[in-house]
């Protein structure tokens, strides 16, 4: 394109970025030795230098160049604008950022952040991120410069990578203990930082135990602090059924906890609208055929061995009990149930689960045994027409169906090749479901299950151990490699990864500290990849200290994150290490 083609306001920023030639001096590339900007997900291109920058007291983020901006990106930038006033976090050293203050005194000041949008259109944050998820644009370039009253300025092309920057460029900020506002390592300069994998999630389990709207929007919002785009939300199980569908209302009025342990068809909506505008999509899972014991309360006809003893015969956990998966009008009922909710929702991804399947309960069913003698089939063929039922339901209304690793690897289930598998027993089963050319999603119960290591909550147990012992600690996490074991045919089938919250054991009082830092690790993972900015392996020495800064930051925002160390150790980097 000539300049005399380019619209004024695009050519003025070409001239700004052309201009920001910092002295080398100044200007280094991140490594790991270096106390580091304390970014997470740390950016796949990053250059930092070693002047400090105070926060103009009229400092504000102008969006003036964004014709008909987007409500949903206004309140984001309003966010931004807010927290790094109020965050009012200390730098993590001795002194708490004392050492500062006399630089200070003197430093530059940054005035503004503008914003640009070089995007053909203009869609909310939500658009994007509903899109089909190979069809996401999260990239950003971001310039904060170390000149008095100066311009930063975030660029993307879509409202979503412009929401992604505002999160990178939040993290850049301090307070000194006079209560000074400033950056410490401008300039910095990041080019087209975008995420290595599409999906980088969190699963929340609210059956076995029920957490408000606003436990949920609360971790909604943590995870878009780190650039997370995937709820997963495990919204019922056979413990209860809190969830109100169309159509349907028996389920949620005989199968929750109680009348005011259900998320009505408007919370639904307001969690959906709170997550979308936070760059966040939903994927919601209703588990079938098994998991779903709780349907009995309302719907008898459709369950086999409900509430069937010793519930070990029949279940994984209490209570036993599985959709008659070999009876058509059990069939009809799940995709007619699923269909009602799925098309609620924006999202194109929408879980049938899948796993844990428990044969004798169908064995020992009167009910489906005549059914798969009327039929001439087999378990598995009958397995096989439930399954195609209730997913062609769900591409009926332009969905894409999400499994549990096992309908791919140990049932024969005809799944389409736009089907979508989590991987959960063990992170080497990978390697299988790639090798059927399925696309996976990594949610390994070794690496990434927060619920690991807290004792049996099985009673009568008292020398058990979780079955998914010993916990997963953030370093075990961190080590995880996305593409062990595949072929370079293979690696595109990868969508990222997620880590997960079954709460046998947690609720609402334990939710944020179970949960935070350690559900950052796989942000970063599949944000960043498998090389820090400076070209070398991501590690656990590097991560450590940025991870504590956030953990810090998320308790400053009201965020009840769980020490990593003491805070001795947090201000003192690497004195604590072996």
């Amino acid at each position: 394109m000539h300049d005399s083609a380019i619209p004024p306001g695009l050519l003025l920023l070409r001239t700004f970025w052309a201009a920001m030639k910092f002295p080398k001096p100044l200007f280094v590339f991140l490594s790991a030795s270096q106390s580091a900007v304390a970014l997470w997900p740390i950016p796949r291109n990053l250059q930092t230098g070693n002047t400090l920058v105070k926060l103009s007291p009229n400092f504000d983020i102008q969006v003036t160049s964004i014709p008909n901006a987007p409500q949903d990106l206004l309140d984001a930038v309003a966010r931004t604008t807010s927290r790094i006033r109020s965050d009012k976090l200390q730098r993590l050293n001795v002194g708490r950022g004392a050492g500062d203050s006399a630089g200070l005194a003197h430093a530059p000041s940054l005035a503004r952040l503008s914003l640009w949008l070089t995007g053909s259109s203009v869609k909310s944050i939500m658009e994007e991120i509903n899109k089909d998820i190979a069809g996401r644009s999260e990239g950003y370039s971001l310039s904060v410069p170390s000149t008095n009253e100066g311009l930063a300025t975030l660029t993307a092309t879509t409202s979503l990578g412009l929401f992604r920057g505002l999160a990178t460029f939040e993290q850049l900020w301090y307070d000194d203990p006079s209560g000074t506002t400033y950056a410490y390592q401008t300039p910095v300069k990041i080019v087209n930082d975008a995420p290595a994998y599409p999906y980088r999630g969190f699963m929340l389990d609210t059956a076995r135990n029920f957490f408000s709207v606003n436990d949920i929007e609360r971790t909604l919002d943590t995870m878009s602090m780190v650039k997370m785009s995937q709820f997963h939300w495990h919204i019922v199980d056979s413990q209860s059924f809190p969830l109100t569908i169309p159509g349907f209302p028996e389920l949620s009025q005989k199968g929750a906890y109680s009348a005011q342990e259900i998320y009505s068809s408007a919370d639904i909506q307001d969690i959906v609208q709170f997550a979308g505008a936070r760059g966040i999509d939903v994927l919601m899972e209703i588990d079938t055929p098994g998991h779903t014991a709780v349907i009995s309360t309302s719907h008898p006809e459709h369950i086999a061995c409900a509430q069937a003893t010793p519930w070990e015969s029949f279940a994984n956990e209490p209570p036993a009990g599985q959709l008659r998966l070999a009876n058509a009008a059990t069939a009809n009922f799940t995709a007619s149930l699923i269909s009602s909710i799925a098309r609620t929702l924006p999202s194109t991804l929408f879980s049938t689960g899948g796993d844990e399947l428990n044969v004798n309960c169908y064995t020992k069913d009167a009910q489906t045994q005549a059914d798969l003698k009327s039929s001439g089939r087999t378990l598995e063929q009958a397995l096989d027409v439930f399954t195609q039922t209730t997913h062609n339901a769900l591409k009926s209304i332009g969905k894409t169906p999400v499994v549990w690793e096992e309908m791919a690897l140990d049932h024969k289930v005809t799944l389409s090749n736009k089907t979508i598998v989590m991987v959960w027993i063990s992170s080497q089963n990978a390697a299988a479901v790639a090798a059927k050319g399925l696309r996976l999603v990594h949610a390994p119960s070794d690496f990434f299950y927060l619920d690991c290591g807290a004792g049996e909550w099985i009673g009568n147990e008292a020398a058990a151990n979780s079955w998914c012992d010993p916990f997963k600690s953030w370093q075990k996490a961190y080590t995880f490699d996305p593409l062990a074991s595949l072929t370079a045919a293979q690696v595109p089938l990868v969508l990222g990864g997620q880590q997960l919250l079954w709460t046998e054991q947690s609720s609402p009082e334990n939710l944020d500290s179970i949960v935070w830092p350690r559900a950052a690790t796989s942000a970063e993972i599949f944000w960043t990849g498998a090389n820090l900015p400076d070209g070398t392996p991501r590690n656990v020495l590097s991560a450590l200290p940025r991870l504590h800064d956030l953990r810090y930051r998320l308790v400053q925002r009201g965020i009840k994150a769980i020490a990593l160390q003491p805070r001795w150790c947090a201000l003192r980097d690497g004195s604590c290490n072996n």
